[in-house]
Parts: C-alpha cells; structure tokens; sequence
C-alpha cells in the first residue's frame, strides 16, 4: 500500500506541477495602467464593447450619424484613432451601410483584435487558448480527486484485511485529497477568467481616475449606460446574434448559424455576452453567448472575416454581442 501511495503522490505532484506552468503562461507580462479608452473598453466589454464605444463616440461628435433602421452614414470622414479608422474603413464593405455588418466588421478588424493580443502579452487579459487547457486540468484534477475516494476505502478495506489493525489508508490519503482539491478551485476559480487580476485592478484605476463621462460612458458602463435611448435601441439590435429588433420574438441563436456575414468570420478575441460571466466580460445587450476565441492575432483583411483555421468557439460559444 505504501506503494500505492508514494504513485499517487508523484502522479499528484505531476498534475500540479503542469497546473503551475499553465497559470505562469497565463499570468504573463508586466501588467500596468490603461492607455486609453478603447483597451478599458476591451477589459470592460471585450471587442463588441470596443466597437461600441467607437461607434457611439462618432455618432455623437456627428462624425457619423446612426439612424434606423439600423442604418450608418459618415459625414465626416475624420478618425482619432486606430479604432475610429477601422470603423470607416469597414464602412465601405458593410451592405447598405448596415450598422450590424459595421460592429461585426469592427470587433474583427486587427485595430481591435490586436488590442486584446497586447494587453493579453501584458498579463491584463487572458489568451483563450492556455486559459482553457488550464480548465479542462482544473476539472480533470477535481474528479481525479472525487475518484479517489473509492479507491482509498478500498485500499483499507484490503490492508485492514492483509495486515489487521493500523493507520488507515485512506487517512494516509487525505492530504493528499484536500490539496488536489484546493488547487483546483483555486485555479479554476482565479485563473480560468478571460480578465485577470491585474486585468481588474487596472481597470479599476482607469474608471476612479477618469469616471464614467464622455466617451467612457460607453466604455465602461455598456450601451445601457448611453442617455440617448434611440442610439443605444439600434445598438442593442445590431448586437442581438439573431439580428432581431425590438419587439421581435425571434429565438435567440448563434450568429454562427444565422448570418452569413458572421458565419465567415472567425472571431480570436470573442465578446463575452453572459451577463456577470466567470470570464470577466459581461453584455448589456440582451442577448446570449458567452466568451471565447484563439490566441492569433492575425487576421486576413480588414473586414470581418480573419485568418484562423477554427470557426469554432471552445465550449459552443459564440460571438457577436457584447455589452
């Protein structure tokens, strides 16, 4: 049984060894503060909330004006930024000047897609890639831990039997049990958001030094926090993965399933749409989904098809909304 139990330790050890590495390739990076508006949009929201804020920041200064249904016109052709500039470079691809195809052309782009690459190589989001492997481990080791527990009231059952009376096995076993356990919701609870703890912090301290007014109302408050209750309907609309407007009864599906335009993009950097998801990215839009993507930052053209090899979301998730 001592052999047993000297297997079970170094399997163990093992385990939480590859636990360790995977967190480290996680954890990466200097961290820091926020640079402007659109990395605290991408940590707030991921890239639907990046291409939100974009697009009601234009709107409102009248460099573009957003009418219904749902429909973009520019007026000033002018940008600040990366960001602004992929939304008027993505505007002559959008049919009919579509304000859906344009938020799905935007959170595609490289401008936005390379925002959650750098903030990711400086420790403040996660790369999906590593932070699912890193769920999987967590969930092996915790029913690894759960299959033990037979294993042990076996294992003296047979020693008390073979050599009488003496220190249980499965008390031998149980630090083992309660470590395993520990590490894995540890990990799996602290490790596996799609925002880290550094991620958090950071944004924390871009909302107390800079509030929520002007174009950081989108950012970091969502669409729901825009005063202009048109502007944030037709929003709210474009980002529904049905593509349904209000009052519509439509059932609320993958866009991946039921739409074209976004069933040939692959999204790396997905927007979470679960409000108040363990990945740290939530939706005020209304409608489902949650967060995913790849580690590449990549893309093929700037329109919203990219080049990855997975149209896939690990877990059946999906983008397309966002807060």
């Amino acid at each position: 049984m001592d052999l047993l139990l000297l297997a079970l330790h170094l399997a163990a050890a093992a385990v939480l060894v590859r636990l360790f590495v995977l967190v480290r390739r996680i954890r990466g990076g200097p961290s820091g503060p926020l640079r402007d508006v659109h990395e605290a949009a991408f940590l707030a929201g991921g890239p639907g909330r990046v291409a939100d804020t974009a697009l009601a920041a234009m709107h409102l200064d009248g460099r573009i004006v957003i009418g219904g249904p749902g429909v973009v016109a520019v007026v000033h052709r002018v940008a600040h930024d990366p960001v602004e500039r992929a939304v008027l470079d993505s505007h002559a691809a959008a049919p009919s000047g579509s304000l859906r195809a344009l938020r799905l052309a935007v959170m595609t782009h490289p401008a936005v897609q390379e925002l959650g690459d750098d903030l990711a190589a400086r420790g403040l989001v996660s790369l999906p890639g590593p932070r699912r492997t890193l769920r999987r481990w967590c969930v092996g080791l915790v029913i690894g831990s759960v299959l033990l527990f037979p294993v042990g009231i076996v294992a003296t059952v047979a020693e008390f039997a073979v050599d009488g009376p003496t220190v249980p096995f499965f008390v031998k076993l149980l630090p083992l049990l309660f470590v395993c356990l520990v590490t894995a919701v540890i990990c799996g609870t602290t490790y596996t958001r799609q925002v880290s703890t550094a991620g958090l912090a950071a944004l924390a301290a871009y909302r107390s030094a800079h509030g929520y007014g002007g174009v950081n109302t989108v950012a970091l408050g969502g669409i729901r926090a825009l005063p202009d209750r048109d502007l944030w309907e037709r929003l709210r609309d474009a980002a529904r993965p049905d593509g349904s407007t209000r009052g519509s009864r439509s059932r609320t599906r993958s866009p991946y399933s039921s739409d074209t335009t976004a069933a040939a993009a692959v999204v790396m950097w997905c927007a979470g749409a679960a409000t108040g998801g363990g990945d740290g990215w939530g939706s005020d839009s209304g409608s489902g989904g949650s967060s995913c993507g790849s580690s590449s930052s990549s893309c093929g053209s700037s329109s919203s098809s990219c080049g990855s090899s997975s149209s896939s979301c690990g877990g059946g998730s999906s983008c397309g909304s966002s807060g």
